[in-house]
């Protein structure tokens, strides 16, 4: 399997970290939380969090407090399938391809629910041809990029399709919860929208070529509690714990050690790094298990600042930054870790 192009979509609307706690400042949610919560949330919003800015699906800020199932539902059914389509029109026309060449479509989210699935929308939204087979892949949380990739290559290979499109949009802000758990607030700040497209295809693109080389995934029910979606009063509540940072780097070393013993490589030869990037600490925690500089989670680190936390859509703002900004070929570890405690990552030869 192939990357022939990626894209990439965010909302109109980008608020920066004193517009969200100014925002905060004049809702009726500061009265309505404790001064602890008061304290939390300003110490995140002013302090360096590793997020300058965030692009959410709201026209002004006052919007996002209006937290009720119905607003959050329309929402989600509003912003999603245009993010997901516009993603999908820069990917296919960087690929050079047309509508009819795509033969199936997967779609990824985690902060919202349609029946039937996004993936329809996405057909009728670039006007698809009608026998394309189509997936909606959803539960998955900020992991979920590469069971996409996994699907696609499953198809690609058994050679029932040529190109395959992969959508993975996030509406964070039709996931808003607001109370007093630390998690439920820090969270809050964290996230931003957004959607990722990617075309994979059987041959090479007609750009740099990057090919998916081998796969490996990690679940650990065990640890499910540390990071997960609730539903309570019909809204999604994020359960968001200390331990994700250790348990993110720790899953992905093992992850990372296991692909790479198959293909009989050393991580000294990985020379591009496309993390998922939960937050700060989260990024701080790879560096130190996997003994990486700075400077090779630049791609991550930048994403995060100018956009925030995009759950399944952030791996392919960086792949599509490291492509663009003419990172050097060779071996390419893509990884993305999230809800269930699930880790996923995919080796890529780059050239």
């Amino acid at each position: 399997m192939y990357v022939s192009a990626i894209g990439t979509a965010l909302p109109d609307h980008r608020y920066t970290k004193q517009d969200c706690w100014d925002a905060f400042l004049a809702s009726d949610w500061f009265e309505r939380l404790d001064r602890r919560s008061h304290a939390i949330a300003k110490t995140v919003l002013s302090r360096d969090n590793g997020i300058d800015e965030r692009w959410l699906s709201v026209e002004s800020l006052d919007q996002v407090f209006a937290i009720d199932p119905d607003t959050l539902h329309r929402r989600f059914v509003a912003h999603a399938p245009r993010l997901a389509v516009a993603a999908a029109r820069k990917a296919l026309a960087r690929a050079g391809l047309e509508t009819d060449h795509i033969g199936a479509v997967i779609v990824t989210t985690c902060t919202g629910y349609l029946c039937p699935g996004l993936s329809g929308y996405v057909v009728e939204g670039l006007g698809l041809r009608q026998d394309v087979l189509s997936f909606d892949l959803v539960g998955q949380g900020c992991a979920g990029a590469i069971p996409n990739w996994q699907l696609a290559s499953a198809l690609l290979d058994s050679g029932q399709r040529d190109h395959v499109l992969s959508v993975c949009v996030e509406v964070c802000s039709a996931a808003m919860y607001l109370d007093d758990d630390p998690g439920v607030l820090i969270s809050a700040c964290l996230f931003g929208d957004g959607a990722g497209a990617a075309i994979l295809s059987r041959d090479p693109g007609m750009h740099r070529r990057v090919e998916w080389r081998r796969t490996g995934s990690l679940i650990d029910p065990v640890a499910r509690n540390a990071l997960r979606f609730e539903n309570r009063a019909g809204m999604l509540r994020n359960i968001l714990t200390r331990a994700v940072p250790k348990l993110a780097a720790q899953h992905a070393h093992t992850v990372l050690a296991a692909t790479l013993a198959e293909e009989g490589l050393a991580a000294a030869q990985i020379g591009g790094w496309i993390f998922h990037a939960g937050g700060r600490d989260v990024l701080l925690a790879l560096e130190d298990r996997l003994g990486l500089r700075p400077a090779q989670l630049q791609h991550s680190r930048e994403t995060l600042r100018r956009c925030g936390n995009l759950s399944s859509a952030f791996v392919y703002f960086v792949l599509e930054a490291a492509l663009t900004g003419d990172a050097p070929g060779g071996w390419w570890w893509m990884s993305a870790f999230g809800a269930g405690f699930t880790c996923h990552g995919a080796l890529l030869a780059v050239e």
